[in-house]
């Protein structure tokens, strides 16, 4: 969850976010949700969090079939 979605690509990209992102290196936006609500937006995190992979990336291909990176080139 973030308030400044380039913001945090930015640290994402640069690895200096600590996480799954840098840990592994992922730097593709592949699906992303917007809410005004921060409580929604925590309670739907949590709830994807608790997902299995196959049901993320089911997810993932009805939003985004192809893959492609979603983020704004640099």
């Amino acid at each position: 969850m973030t308030s400044d979605l380039e913001a945090r690509l930015h640290q994402h990209r640069e690895g200096t976010f600590p996480g799954f992102s840098s840990r592994y290196r992922t730097y593709r936006l592949l699906y992303y949700e917007e809410t005004d609500d921060v409580w929604a937006a925590l309670e739907r995190e949590k709830q994807l969090k608790g997902w299995r992979r196959a049901k993320k990336l089911d997810l993932i291909r009805r939003m985004n079939p192809s893959f492609a990176d979603l983020a704004p080139s640099d």
